[in-house]
């Protein structure tokens, strides 16, 4: 709870990889008097962040402990393989898992994806990070299977990536404690869906009345009659003709 002679604030938790940027330039625009503060966290951490109240709310990587937390998924990435950018798969636009089957394929301790089993031949060791695991890609001591924010985010000129038509995918989300909806934590995800500031669930669009029909629309002529549409009272009918 924020005292009454507090300013209300927000703190965000991200993972890396992602970009919140975009979200926040909404949030300053919509609620210019609540500063939002950005905490990068690991990945592995990010929700136990969130639990411990260290954030309001926290841009996460699917799969995550859910107890106590909700979460909506926001997007699914691309994943990718990183290698030398005179490496053999380079040739192609995208690769499948089998064509890693003589590669040493790295294993970062921090890694995003969840394997049932990772293709290629296993590395030596695992690195500690997936920045770690970069830098012995640069050495040539194997690739690394990561989302593409990831590949982005760790970017080289000496290095390349190509997506990975069959491997898992990471999965980001939005997350926040279950008994802490509140309307700030509602603002960020009318934000972060693409809702506008007069969107539907802002502003209720109130019931219209119904328009009521005049009385003589819809009445059935008596037995006997024709209904005549349009025709005035007045409107005389024509002489009969003459037969000769």
């Amino acid at each position: 709870m924020t005292a009454p002679d507090e300013r209300p604030s927000f703190r965000l938790a991200y993972v890396p990889g992602v970009t919140p940027a975009k979200w926040v330039r909404t949030w300053n625009e919509r609620l210019p008097k609540v500063p939002l503060t950005l905490i990068g966290v690991t990945a592995p951490e990010a929700a136990d962040v969130v639990r411990a109240g260290g954030a309001d709310a926290g841009l996460v990587r699917l799969p995550i402990d859910r107890t106590g937390l909700s979460a909506i998924p926001l997007y699914t990435e691309t994943t990718v393989v990183v290698v030398p950018k005179d490496h053999l798969v380079t040739a192609a636009e995208e690769i499948t898992a089998d064509d890693l089957a003589d590669e040493f394929v790295l294993h970062p301790l921090d890694d995003a994806l969840e394997w049932d089993r990772l293709p290629g031949q296993p590395a030596f060791e695992r690195p500690a990070t997936t920045a770690a695991a970069i830098e012995l890609v640069a050495a040539g001591a194997g690739v690394l299977i990561v989302p593409q924010s990831l590949a982005r985010l760790h970017h080289r000129k000496d290095l390349t990536y190509r997506p990975i038509t069959d491997a898992p995918q990471s999965r980001v989300a939005l997350t926040w404690l279950e008994e802490q909806t509140t309307d700030l934590v509602e603002q960020l995800i009318g934000i972060v869906r693409g809702r506008t500031v007069n969107s539907s669930r802002d502003q209720p669009t109130p019931p219209q009345p119904k328009r009521k029909r005049p009385e003589s629309e819809g009445r059935k002529p008596a037995p006997g009659q024709r209904r005549v549409s349009g025709a005035p009272k007045s409107a005389k009918r024509g002489k009969p003709r003459r037969s000769r």
